[in-house]
């Protein structure tokens, strides 16, 4: 392929403008999104059961539910929750299940369930997240016609490119309200029902039969229909007897159009408002559908027609899309310009850095093509990914730029240079990508969001490190050989008499003398290493700032709506005085969600959402400033609870712990949930504590008297049917004005009648039997306690605790306290505890993350295998694996990071890096010895000649990465710790790489073994015996005294004679560089000043120093038996 590339150039450029055409045209067809595409398999079976209580919801509704849902194969949770009129089971099924292809199961099975006949149809719902609003704004205007205005704004909206449905809140909607006089009924003889009936009876449109005309046949209809307010009023309801007149509704009932605001009132910056929420289309790309649905509402506001409407936008979240796929572009950019900055400062010339900064926006272009035909998008994982790798895509070339220069040093022709220099370190390059792209491998057994988010990433890193391989074995020889020259002056000479190189050989030798110190150094800086990533802190994934965050306000259960828009009205003075908020929007009551899907009551209930100003125009974070806050707010309204949540990007919601109690005892429960709750409630690490513990309410009990009920003719149902529709009101019809306006006409009695207690005992039933009976004759009122819901969790009682804690502390260190308090406690074996959130997703994805790096240093010790074809080589380059612990530890510490998902995903990255540079290290070892250098020359002239471009190769990685971990920009948290890890392993290792490695593989290497065999002269000194053959060598004969195999027992002084020697050498000085020999027996040739001094082999020496032990020990034995 190289030599292809360097004889073909031209066709070599044809094919790089190709790619760059497919890149630029799949650039512009990537979807933008901030996150990949989640699909949690989460659905929801949703069942009504009106006029029931939470109690009999659960048996008759949520229990039967259960039973025939719990053995749907891949459900890892089933929980329920019951109350007042209505039933929710929530169904978790474990990642690996499409909830599509149990979806169809589902259905079969709840519609199998025996439900009481009087229940809804359930309904199954599955969780979708393209569903959720991606654009929020408020409009208000002090114009009547506002709600028309909004309803016309809607509707031309609802038009845009990608738009799925627009939810519009928060608007009065007109409605007809019949309010009846009770004692006008009585008077009459008449009852709500019949009122019900008679307008539904005068407003008609129903199909008559086929009318014949001559050869035709036509359709029939009958009509009646009711037009106006006036309408309703002056229908006939019934016949005075006395006097004969027709009774009208207007004559029992006070008609009138009222505005109904849905039981919820909206307010942006303390002014009325209605809300509007945008859904994308499920295939849509989030950043174009909001840029278009912007672009039109700009238009649609410029209209004279909407000039008095005043628009907010609350949350869009394509706008922080934008702002953080920009950040992480930013971050991408600059890394390659500080890596072109690296090669500049390192090649002193413009050619060769030209050359290899190809790689860059070539290999980016290439991973968009690879990234389109994968159906992947650009998100914050993706780009993160390209980020990350964007120091790394020149590595490769760098290695070969590097040599391809070194061998123009040889005096070689351009062509020669490039294709040898390549030839020469490709399959160290190609090993190298290959165990990068190795460690991602594992990612496949990542289950769960971990895994979803991830696997993309990894993709992406992948494709990036091909492409620039690639572009290192052909684009970057071809153009190598077309445009450098051979330099004027030996440079590689210049170089190793540079000072760096001097420092680098004088390291390494002082490494391999002192080789166990090297040894014990190094495991006392991993062990410190290991002691301070432990101390670090732990957490899921990085809190991000989103600018948004949430006030909660609960005020006792059955306050007035009233009551509650009071107290959030002094929470939005506190609020009004912040510079730092950009607006806020307050919704009192109902507005949807559980309250509304389950048919609660929420007037008590209140919420405030806050948007921050942009990131950069305020100098405090989202989560330090709703911290700042939270006295204030709990100060102006005292009589509410007070909940502050943050907005998360992944996760649950940040610094909040969150875990379930169940047990089968519901009392024993309770017992245990009051027990936990004060305890944590007196800790001040703690700054809210909330349970959702079964709360029971004070209500009214109407408890009918069966026999009293009997004698009037009323069952128990009648009468609850009766109370009901009095008390809630009825709908009746629905007309449509000459304006075509529509409005529903509801049934109600008047208010006057419902104000106490003992006006509600005093209203009038009418009878089966015609007659009049007051409510209290039939029904007994007494005060009880009711549960307002039930929740089971895997059929069991469940409470859910949810602890919130401030920002100085991590996840980690609140679950070990929330644990070792938990254990303190004396809680029944039969009630157990399971982490949610957060903490259960930690948990899952640690021994998930932690098996992925098991087989990453695995799969890339097995390609290390397959490469170098041995096994002690690849051991040697995983050696360099742990020495990242250092600096991971030190860039944590220093940067106050907790140790997260992201920068474990940095170690599992770290372990394909470091290794690089051990394999180029020591596969130019292997080729120095292959040539035939010895063993120690080819360490310390491998080190010394690959330094340099192992530095450069981390230096650019390194500084590709700082962008992203200053965390510049909006969603640059989440790759932060990622990026730190990565620094710091690279640092630590780079440098211990080339002093630890060496010292490892002279250990492994079997010539090298014998560097510190030592031998004895008769005056006791130790000489290794890498010296005496130096000396030899050299022929250094200026001193006469005779060395031996040196032994511990037999150490002792010794007075050979002069006529022994065998061996002449010198005294050596400690400082003196070690030698070691090859594994060759054949001889070498020393010259020293022209002249032949002498000729030893190995095999030689060791021979004469044989010899000399012999005829020592036959002196000894002579001298023993004189």
């Amino acid at each position: 392929m190289t030599k292809f590339s360097i004889k073909r150039p031209i066709f070599t450029i044809v094919a790089m403008i190709l790619f760059l055409l497919l890149g630029a045209i799949s650039l512009t067809n990537i979807p933008l999104q901030l996150m990949p595409n989640i699909n949690p398999p989460i659905g929801a079976v949703v069942t009504s059961y009106p006029n029931a209580g939470p109690e009999e919801v659960l048996d008759k509704v949520s229990e039967p539910l259960e039973n025939s849902l719990a053995t749907i194969p891949g459900l890892n949770n089933i929980s329920s929750i019951s109350m007042e009129n209505a039933s929710m089971t929530i169904l978790e099924f474990s990642w690996d299940t499409a909830i599509e292809d149990v979806e169809n199961d589902i259905i079969g099975r709840m519609n199998q369930t025996n439900l009481p006949s009087d229940a809804g149809s359930p309904s199954f719902l599955k969780f979708d997240p393209s569903q959720l609003p991606i654009i929020q704004l408020t409009l208000s205007s002090d114009k009547d016609h506002f709600n028309e205005l909004v309803l016309d704004l809607e509707r031309e909206l609802q038009k845009t490119d990608g738009v799925a449905s627009i939810d519009v809140t928060g608007e009065a909607i007109d409605e007809i309200i019949v309010e009846l006089d009770q004692h006008e009924l009585e008077t009459y003889g008449l009852e709500q029902a019949d009122v019900v009936s008679i307008i539904q009876a005068h407003n008609v449109t129903a199909p008559g039969g086929l009318v014949e005309s001559g050869d035709l046949q036509y359709t029939s209809r009958v009509l009646f229909e009711m037009t106006s307010i006036r309408d309703i009023e002056t229908i006939v309801v019934s016949v005075n007897p006395e006097t004969g007149e027709n009774i009208t509704v207007g004559d029992i009932a006070n008609v009138e159009l009222v505005a109904d605001h849905g039981g919820a009132i909206t307010r942006t910056n303390q002014e009325p408002s209605i809300m509007m929420s945008v859904q994308q289309q499920a295939d849509a790309n989030l950043a174009e559908v909001s840029t278009a649905f912007n672009d039109r509402l700009s238009e649609l506001l410029d209209e004279q027609k909407y000039n008095d409407l005043e628009v907010a936008v609350v949350f869009d979240q394509g706008d922080y899309v934008q702002e953080a796929i920009s950040s992480v572009m930013t971050a991408l950019i600059l890394g390659g310009l500080f890596a072109i900055i690296v090669l500049f400062a390192f090649l002193r010339s413009f050619k060769t850095p030209f050359i290899v900064g190809i790689a860059i926006p070539f290999s980016v272009i290439v991973t968009f093509v690879l990234l389109y035909f994968t159906n992947l998008s650009l998100n914050i994982m993706t780009l993160g990914g390209l980020a990350l790798g964007i120091g790394m895509l020149v590595d490769n070339s760098i290695v070969v730029i590097e040599n391809i220069y070194r061998h123009l040093s040889m005096k070689k022709t351009a062509q020669e240079a490039a294709y040898d220099g390549t030839k020469e370190v490709g399959g160290a390059i190609t090993a190298s990508t290959l165990t990068t792209i190795s460690v991602f491998l594992p990612i496949v057994f990542i289950s769960g969001i971990v895994g979803d988010i991830f696997m993309e990433f990894a993709l992406t890193v992948s494709f990036s490190l091909l492409a620039s391989l690639a572009v290192a074995l052909t684009v970057v020889p071809m153009m190598a050989s077309r445009m450098l020259k051979a330099p004027k002056e030996n440079i590689e000479e210049k170089r190793q008499q540079g000072r760096f190189m001097k420092t680098i050989d004088t390291t390494i030798k002082w490494a391999l003398k002192r080789r166990l110190s090297v040894l014990g150094i190094t495991f006392l800086l991993l062990v410190a290493g290991a002691v301070g990533v432990s101390q670090v802190g732990v957490e899921f994934i990085p809190d991000t700032d989103e600018g948004f965050f949430q006030i909660d306000v609960e005020m006792e259960r059955g306050t007035p709506l009233e009551e509650t828009l009071s107290a959030v009205e002094e929470i939005e003075d506190v609020l009004d005085d912040e510079r730092d908020i950009l607006h806020y929007v307050s919704t009192v009551g109902s507005s949807g969600g559980e309250g509304t899907i389950l048919g609660g009551s929420s007037s008590h209930e209140a919420s405030i959402f806050i948007t921050m100003r942009a990131l950069d125009e305020r100098s405090i974070s989202t989560a330090d400033f709703a911290d700042s806050i939270r006295r204030d707010v709990e100060r102006a309204a005292s009589d509410a609870h007070i909940s502050i949540q943050q907005q998360a990007m992944m996760g649950g919601a940040p610094n909040t712990i969150t875990f379930n109690v169940l047990d089968f005892d519901p009392n024993r429960l309770e017992d245990v949930v009051m027990e936990i709750t004060e305890e944590f409630e007196d800790m001040s690490e703690f700054n809210e504590v909330t349970n959702d513990l079964t709360e029971t309410v004070t209500e009214i009990q109407f408890l009918v008297d069966e026999e009293t009920a009997r004698e009037h003719g009323f069952a128990p149902a009648q009468i609850a049917q009766s109370l009901n529709q009095i008390m809630n009101g009825a709908f009746a019809t629905q007309i449509v004005t000459d304006d075509h306006d529509i409005y529903e006409v509801h049934v109600r009695y008047s208010e006057e009648f419902m104000t106490t207690l003992e006006d509600v005992e005093n209203l009038i039933l009418r009878a089966p039997t015609g007659e009049y009976v007051v409510l209290s004759d039939v029904v007994e009122a007494v005060e009880g306690e009711g549960p307002i819901t039930i929740n089971r969790i895997n059929q069991e009682s469940a409470v859910q605790f949810s602890l919130q804690y401030g920002n100085q502390y991590t996840l980690g260190e609140m679950s070990q306290l929330v644990q070792q308090t938990i254990d303190d406690l004396d809680i029944a074996d039969e009630t157990t505890i399971s982490y949610t959130g957060d903490q259960q997703m930690l948990d899952d994805a640690i021994g998930d993350l932690t098996l992925a790096l098991l087989l990453a240093l695995v799969f890339v010790f097995l390609v290390l295998a397959a490469q170098f074809e041995s096994f002690k080589y690849p051991l040697v380059i995983m050696f360099s694996v742990p020495l990242v612990v250092i600096g991971v530890a030190l860039g944590l510490t220093v940067t106050l990071t907790p140790l997260s998902i992201m920068a474990f995903i940095g170690l599992i990255v770290l372990a394909g890096i470091v290794v690089n540079n051990a394999i180029v290290l020591v596969d130019y070892i292997n080729k120095k010895k292959e040539a035939g250098v010895r063993s120690y020359d080819a360490i310390i002239e491998g080190v010394k000649d690959r330094a340099r471009p192992i530095f450069m190769t981390s230096l650019t990685t390194i500084l590709g990465l700082v962008p992203l971990a200053l965390g510049m920009g909006e969603g640059s948290e989440i790759q932060q710790p990622m990026a730190i890890t990565v620094i710091g392993g690279l640092i630590s290792s780079t440098f211990l790489t080339l002093i630890f490695i060496p010292v490892i593989y002279s250990f492994f290497d079997k010539d090298t073994r014998r560097m510190n065999k030592k031998y004895a002269t008769p005056d006791g000194q130790l000489i290794p015996a890498y010296l005496l053959e130096e000396k030899y060598e050299l022929g250094e004969h200026t001193s006469s005294r005779k060395a031996l195999p040196f032994h511990e027992e037999e150490h002792n002084e010794r007075n050979l004679r002069e006529d022994e020697y065998e061996i002449e050498f010198e005294q050596v000085e400690k400082d003196e560089e070690p030698y070691n020999t090859s594994e060759s027996n054949e001889t070498r040739e020393i010259d020293s000043d022209s002249e032949q001094r002498s000729r030893i082999s190995r095999d030689e020496l060791l021979d004469l120093l044989e010899d000399v032990l012999e005829k020592d020990r036959d002196r000894r034995k002579s001298d023993d038996q004189d």
